[in-house]
């Protein structure tokens, strides 16, 4: 199977309830990422699969384990699928697309995640006493169950790890390294990142059995974004977003900022301009943050104020705009930040980046990896801007063309004027020449 060409879902050899499921779903054609992995996992495989978010890869490694889980050759009193998320708001989504796929399934998931209270702390002890098929997880919350031995793996078949390289930029390595002390030895293994650095790979190494590569999307924007930039000085952005969004009123809007702090300090002035406006960052409880999500779904908030938090693993796919009011530090980031329009059916998305003086040169590095020059919009009237400085070679950093001849006449006898002065200074440590008697 795995050499012929996957066009529909019913050439996978998935169960008939997981495929009750889809077609209730009106899923028929698979994602390119889901057509090359789903059949190695189904033959039992280790595979680490580069797919950046949006591609439909959380299908790709949930309908081939429930496939297997629905044969029911697994055992019903212990967990047999982990399932690692870098933050809550991934492994609650990523529970949900577990409800949906198994509707048809007798199948039980378990999210287990932090920021919760101690009556959900119980919750989850009791659900994974009793035994669930799947737990989603982060690995921070897993690992303190298992230091309670308040959850027992010694029976898990399947162990995935989704967004791997935002884990491991988390600094979740020993934890997952940990986590997987815990595990069979002969556990399969399901890797998904949106990158591929030498972290991710020496982590596979380590925990992995000759998985096999799928390399789907080069980490690149769709083309249906509409990306553009301002340089503006610093002073002049928030004048510059509150225009936008006043412009784009009717429209979902995701702003990114590059700390939390600014993300407040810019909440309290658009909401003095009367604007629809959310905030979304790591100082937000959980159950805050559950709410704004689901206003901002449904339609009743159109603008969140977000660091990056949401940039990577919120499915939201009726977003318009994306706004860089602080440009990310790393091209990878910025992808992921941009993709959270024009995602999935949603066709037309667009990004737009504010460009400081500090921030050209990381902006620089972004075009260089994109392969392309992002379209620069006018600023409107009565904004600063701030223009890249083009460098002439051989004259002075910044010019854009030499100094004439006569600059540099000038140049010389200014020269000449202060050296004269330096050979008439008195000499000794600031002390006036006497004077003769």
């Amino acid at each position: 199977m795995k050499d012929t060409e996957i066009i529909s879902f019913e050439d996978f050899d998935l169960a008939p309830a997981v495929m009750d499921g889809l077609d209730a779903m009106n899923f028929q054609k698979p994602s390119p990422v889901q057509a090359a992995s789903i059949p190695h996992i189904l033959e039992g495989e280790d595979v680490i699969a580069c797919a950046q978010t949006g591609t439909g890869k959380t299908a790709a490694f949930l309908l081939p384990i429930l496939s297997k889980l629905a044969s029911g050759d697994y055992p019903e009193q212990y967990i047999n699928a982990v399932i690692m998320s870098p933050t809550r708001e991934l492994a609650q989504q990523t529970d949900q697309q577990i409800d949906a796929f198994s509707y048809f399934l007798g199948i039980s998931a378990v999210p287990i995640y932090g920021g919760t209270g101690g009556i959900e702390w119980e919750q989850q002890k009791r659900a994974l006493r009793l035994g669930a098929d799947i737990i989603v997880a982060t690995p921070g919350r897993l690992i303190s169950h298992i230091n309670l031995n308040t959850v027992n793996l010694s029976h898990v078949s399947f162990f995935v790890l989704d967004e791997a390289d935002r884990m491991l930029d988390m600094g979740f390595n020993d934890d997952i390294l940990e986590i997987r002390k815990k595990l069979p030895d002969n556990v399969q293994t399901i890797m998904f990142s949106a990158t591929m650095p030498p972290n991710i790979r020496t982590l596979a190494k380590k925990i992995m059995r000759d998985p096999v590569e799928v390399n789907i999307a080069i980490s690149r924007p769709p083309e249906s974004i509409n990306q553009s930039c301002y340089y503006v000085h610093e002073e002049s952005k928030l004048s510059l977003l509150v225009q936008l969004l006043k412009e784009n009123e009717q429209k979902k809007c995701v702003v990114f900022f590059a700390a939390k702090a600014r993300v407040r300090e810019a909440y309290r002035m658009l909401k003095m301009q009367g604007l629809s406006v959310e905030e979304m960052h790591s100082d937000r409880d959980q159950e805050s943050r559950e709410e704004v999500m689901r206003d901002f779904k449904n339609g009743n908030t159109r603008i969140i104020l977000a660091t990056d938090i949401i940039s990577r693993g919120i499915d939201i796919v009726d977003i318009d705009l994306v706004i860089n009011y602080d440009v990310p530090s790393d091209s990878e980031d910025y992808v992921h930040r941009i993709g959270r329009t024009a995602r999935g059916d949603h066709e037309a998305g667009a990004a737009i980046t504010f460009v400081n003086d500090k921030d050209k040169r990381s902006f620089d590095s972004i075009e260089k990896f994109l392969g392309y020059k992002v379209r620069r919009n006018e600023l409107p009237e009565g904004l600063q801007t701030t223009r890249p400085k083009r460098a002439y070679k051989g004259g002075r950093r910044g010019t854009s063309k030499p100094r004439s001849q006569h600059q540099r006449g000038g140049d010389q006898r200014r020269d000449n004027q202060g050296k004269r002065r330096r050979n008439n200074r008195p000499r000794g440590r600031g002390k006036s020449p006497q004077k003769s008697n």
